[in-house]
């Protein structure tokens, strides 16, 4: 799932750390995407500290998330008829149609979730601003990042851009989309694809994703980690 939907989940969270670490997973892949960690080697540092196990707690609510979520029966039909939908517009790109439709459904759900005011995105910054920086730097230390400063110079960007106020547009998504994209494959795109592709989101979720709030009560049902 993307930023969002992950915050709907931490939503209710009293300590920002809580927040920052459901995050945190793919704020370093979107930093770094070869970066791979598991801090649960290192809970005997991390937990020395209380918000380092408010971190790792929404670390592991994260990782849960997602893999109740991919396996979910919701994700799999959807990502199948709406990359139905979507190759014919991405015929001449290299851009993997199962890629694209699994990455279209979460910045949908992520849109639904503003316009039905489920989530509070300002909220979501806030928590960002308000982490405990020394203990954040010191998380990421132990766990092994190896550029924690850079990450950190990213970190503070990514809560300046507030770009996701921007998915409340469903006609903006494609933008995102194909910037996604562009980091795994080499390839220009003209008007006329982003016209194409900006038709198709519009009218599968109108037609099709009136169930969406069907994959977070399943999700909420089935966590088990602090649930």
């Amino acid at each position: 799932m993307n930023f969002l939907s992950h915050f709907y989940f931490e939503r209710f969270a009293t300590h920002p750390e809580r927040v920052v670490g459901s995050l945190l997973p793919d704020l370093l892949k979107n930093f770094d995407k070869s970066y791979t960690f598991h801090p649960q080697r290192f809970e005997e540092q991390l937990f020395t500290h209380p918000l380092g196990v408010e971190l790792s707690e929404g670390w592991y609510r994260h990782v849960e998330v997602d893999k109740l979520f991919h396996s979910s029966t919701y994700f799999i039909d959807h990502s199948h008829y709406l990359r139905k939908e979507l190759d014919p517009v991405i015929a001449d790109l290299p851009i993997r149609g199962t890629f694209l439709a699994h990455i279209a459904i979460e910045l949908i759900l992520d849109h639904l979730l503003i316009k039905h005011e489920l989530v509070n995105v300002s909220r979501l910054y806030e928590n960002l601003a308000n982490v405990n920086r020394t203990v954040l730097k010191n998380y990421l230390i132990t766990i092994g990042v190896p550029d924690v400063d850079g990450f950190l110079t990213f970190y503070d960007k990514f809560i300046a851009w507030r770009y996701i106020f921007e998915y409340k547009d469903l006609e903006q998504i494609s933008k995102p989309l194909i910037n996604i994209s562009k980091r795994i494959w080499q390839f220009d795109v003209t008007a006329d694809v982003h016209e194409r592709m900006t038709a198709v989101l519009l009218s599968y979720t109108e037609e099709r994703m009136h169930d969406f709030k069907d994959v977070y009560v399943y999700i909420q049902d089935n966590l088990t980690y602090l649930s």
